[in-house]
């Protein structure tokens, strides 16, 4: 079984910045790739960025030039280092995490991101 884990979210002010990040653990063999969703209130899960095992990235519109998504220093890890946020940018945060031999996707719990003055 493979757990997916995130941490990092909170509330910040219009502008700041939030570090959000994730970690895969159990029985891994290689991920094919992580990445990042959301689900604001009332609307569906969208993508906000993904990273595969080899560094290629990709980022929703609404987020390009204000977040990056990162591999960590530890294996099976990945943050999203979100700068000026904005109030649209508050929903729930998913990190995600494909494997690379069943392709199947495991899915964190979700942390929360609200962004308000």
């Amino acid at each position: 079984q493979v757990q997916v884990v995130e941490s990092g979210g909170g509330l910040v002010q219009p502008g700041g910045s939030l570090r959000l990040s994730c970690a895969a653990s159990g029985s891994i063999i290689s991920i094919k790739g992580m990445g990042w969703h959301r689900r604001a209130p009332g609307k569906q899960r969208e993508l906000v960025a993904t990273i595969t095992s080899g560094g290629a990235t990709n980022y929703a519109d609404s987020v390009k030039g204000r977040f990056t998504i990162a591999r960590g220093d530890a294996k099976n890890t990945v943050y999203l280092q979100m700068n000026s946020l904005i109030p649209e940018d508050t929903a729930v945060y998913y990190c995600n995490a494909e494997m690379d031999v069943t392709s199947r996707t495991y899915w964190g719990q979700g942390t929360q991101v609200t962004v308000s003055s």
